[in-house]
């Protein structure tokens, strides 16, 4: 009876099985794989977040340049390389350009779009001086331009990528340009490269403003070169680390182009006297780009157990801030305002080179002939008294020679002889009246020849009538 209650229940068990199958076995191999495609995606998210390393701008143009890099090339060669180099970063770092993305685990990321955001806004800038530094209108420069202003998180057609593709196709058109014998090549007088320095120190300046917005009480800024009224609203929590790495993206970026600028134009800044603050800048952008060993942007505050990274970051841009602001008064007041043509020096400039040196030798001069100008009227007081000592000096020497003049004339003659109006033209003769008296009109005139210029300077000019004091 047992054996044939229990056949029964299999049987029965079996036949709801068919009837009504259970899938939860299904259930395992779809979380199995839901958890490899998180993992993936962690991993490559990890791998995708690292910023690229700094590279060598000199090394850049060979590769950009391919065959034609045995050739010598024009000026402004390894800039347009570097910025093609930086353009090939943003497409072909791993994970390409991700600030576009719409699925994961690009759509998971914020601080690598956040880098190629702070990268691409540099780019621009450089693309927008480029014009100006260029001696001759170049097309390719200007459609350079228009390919990186686009939006920056274009997926459709054309998309971001697409558009840096085709800068890339219009700088390299425009490297080819600049070989030897080529009309295109920057300016050797430093054209336009102050306007960009400009450009580049309102960057620093809003992003250690932006950085030091991360941080709640505004007295730690005290330290700083920075208004605490001028900042903007707080930065909240989880923009913190978008911030951070948008200002390491544009000071990657700042440190690579200024290298290259440096090659291009090392002779203006020679001329200049910039190079060691040109260096002193690319150190502190160097220092800005040290390793983050930290998982996480911490925002601490004071001396607590967690540092503030912007912070740290903001004191780096606001030195830089103040080393490129000084470099751009100085190259605008050491480069002309309206440059030459090439091949076409203007009317009494100097030879390429050492037009920069003579230029400010010119205001040199112009300096010191205002200075001796202004210092005219004072120059000729001084004057005026050396000659009236010596006048002084003539003038005892005779009294004493002559000895028999009277000495209630010698006592009234003393303050006019101090004042330089008694000439050495009196009479050292005889003692009578004739003699006394015929000579004093050469005095008065001599007198008044004498003092002449003395008179337009110095105010006290009335003193030539002291002539007449001998009539009595």
């Amino acid at each position: 009876m047992a054996l044939t209650q229990k056949g029964a229940a299999r049987r029965r068990k079996r036949t709801e099985e068919l009837e009504r199958p259970a899938y939860g076995w299904i259930y395992k191999p779809l979380l199995t794989l839901l958890v490899i495609y998180l993992a993936v995606c962690v991993g490559l998210g990890i791998w995708w977040s690292r910023t690229p390393a700094v590279f060598d701008v000199e090394q850049a143009v060979i590769e950009q340049r391919g065959t034609a890099a045995q050739a010598p090339a024009s000026r402004g060669a390894v800039t347009a390389a570097s910025l093609m180099t930086l353009i090939e970063t943003l497409l072909e770092k791993p994970g390409g350009y991700l600030r576009n993305d719409i699925a994961p685990p690009g759509l998971w990321l914020d601080n690598m779009p956040a880098w190629e955001l702070g990268v691409l806004t540099q780019a621009r800038r450089l693309s927008v001086a480029l014009p100006a530094m260029e001696q001759s209108a170049m097309p390719a420069l200007e459609s350079v331009q228009q390919r990186l202003a686009g939006d920056s998180g274009d997926w459709l057609y054309p998309s971001t990528e697409q558009r840096l593709s085709q800068a890339l196709e219009a700088l390299d058109g425009y490297l080819q340009a600049l070989d030897e014998d080529g009309q295109a090549a920057f300016g050797d007088r430093g054209q336009g490269l102050a306007a960009w320095l400009e450009a580049v120190t309102r960057s620093l300046d809003d992003l250690g403003l932006r950085l030091s917005a991360s941080i709640g009480p505004r007295a730690e800024l005290r330290d700083l070169d920075i208004d605490a009224e001028a900042l903007p609203a707080r930065t909240p929590w989880y923009r913190v680390d978008d911030v951070f790495f948008e200002a390491r993206g544009q000071a990657w970026a700042m440190l690579h182009l200024l290298r290259a600028v440096q090659r291009d134009q090392a002779d203006v800044l020679a001329a200049a006297g910039l190079q060691a603050r040109w260096e002193a800048l690319v150190a502190e952008l160097e220092l800005s780009q040290r390793r983050l060993w930290s998982p996480l942007v911490l925002n601490g505050s004071g001396f607590g157990i967690f540092a503030n990274h912007s912070l740290v970051l903001a004191n780096h841009m606001i030195r830089a801030r103040d080393l490129s602001r000084t470099l751009a008064e100085r190259l605008a007041a050491a480069t002309p305002v309206d440059a030459p043509a090439a091949g076409a020096p203007a009317a009494g400039a100097p030879a390429a080179g050492d037009d920069v040196a003579d230029s400010g030798g010119e205001e040199g001069v112009v300096a010191s002939v205002e200075q001796a100008s202004d210092a005219s009227p004072e120059a000729a007081a001084p004057a005026s008294e050396v000659d009236a000592s010596a006048v002084e000096a003539e003038a005892s020497s005779e009294a004493a020679a002559a000895g028999d003049a009277p000495a209630g004339g010698q006592d009234e003659a003393e303050p006019e002889v101090a004042d330089g109006t008694v000439d050495d033209s009196e009479p050292a003769g005889s003692a009578d009246g004739e003699g006394a008296v015929a000579p004093e009109q050469a005095p008065e005139a001599s007198a008044a020849e004498g003092t002449t210029e003395a008179a337009s300077d110095a105010p006290a000019a009335d003193d030539s009538g002291a002539g007449a004091t001998p009539k009595e």
